[in-house]
């Protein structure tokens, strides 16, 4: 388990009103700086205390802070403790969620934003100068992994959305593939429960999944030839095919945010 320390600065910090924001700060940035690993367990909350030389009911609220935050969770029983969390894309979509759904911002809004954004990651991935070392190989496996699996649909989706990821996660700009990641765990919370229930009659067809195929090589193809515009444009069509076909005459719905540990639940389902 990693150690949690504090500086002599930050004790002599620790001295203003608000103790419990500024313990959480702390913890904060030795979540985000890569001093707690995911997965870790924090010290009991004595010791924490006695280092931060805090109260125990503005330690509590610090804790408190973090565990609304995402970053940090309580397990109950012998092992119990405050499990570190590091920030994902999920717990970012939950916020954002909220507040589109305070605005009242309808599905047809989220799905343009993804279409166009993601349509953007492409552009991005074919404009990379290490992109036949990088991104390409990764794509091309993916792609012969989908070509094996076509006769089974579960297995293809999965492979499906490991090609979204890559293509997204390896654009060449971390800024734009976290906001995007943040929009399509949105996007992808919605979209599981309403194709789960067409799930059950066969979806995708086995048409519709040579289909992907086809259009996930040729964008594999364009980025590779680096050609951002084609890139784009084909991302473009597929993106709004696949969101035609989960959500046909739903445009107007209501946003609603999903909870991380809701989302959790559901999975990372989205449509290949």
């Amino acid at each position: 388990m990693t150690t949690v320390g504090v500086s002599r600065e930050a004790r002599r910090r620790l001295t203003s009103p608000r103790i419990a924001e500024m313990v959480a700060d702390e913890l904060r940035r030795q979540i985000v700086d890569g001093d707690l690993a995911d997965g870790d367990l924090l010290p009991p909350q004595q010791v924490l205390v006695e280092r931060f030389n805090v109260s125990l009911v503005s330690l509590r609220e610090a804790l408190r802070i973090l565990q609304t935050e995402g970053l940090i969770s309580v397990r109950r029983g012998n092992q119990g403790g405050a499990v570190v969390h590091l920030p994902t894309k999920t717990s970012a979509a939950y916020m954002l969620g909220l507040v589109l759904q305070s605005q009242h911002v309808p599905l047809g809004d989220l799905s343009t934003a993804v279409r166009e954004l993601e349509s953007t990651c492409a552009a991005l991935a074919a404009q990379r100068a290490d992109r036949i070392t990088t991104i390409v190989p990764e794509l091309q496996r993916i792609n012969a992994a989908m070509g094996a699996e076509l006769d089974d649909g579960s297995r293809f989706g999965e492979l499906g959305r490991q090609f979204h990821r890559a293509l997204v996660g390896e654009c060449g700009n971390a800024t734009i593939a976290a906001v995007v990641g943040s929009l399509e765990a949105l996007w992808s919370s919605h979209e599981q429960h309403r194709v789960r229930d067409t799930a059950e009659v066969g979806y995708p067809s086995a048409g519709e999944r040579r289909a992907v195929l086809k259009t996930h090589s040729a964008l594999t193809d364009a980025i590779e030839l680096g050609d951002p515009e084609l890139a784009r444009r084909i991302a473009s069509r597929h993106l709004a095919d696949a969101q035609t076909r989960a959500f046909s005459a739903d445009s107007a719905e209501r946003i609603v945010a999903t909870s991380a540990s809701a989302a959790a639940q559901l999975g990372d389902w989205r449509v290949p």
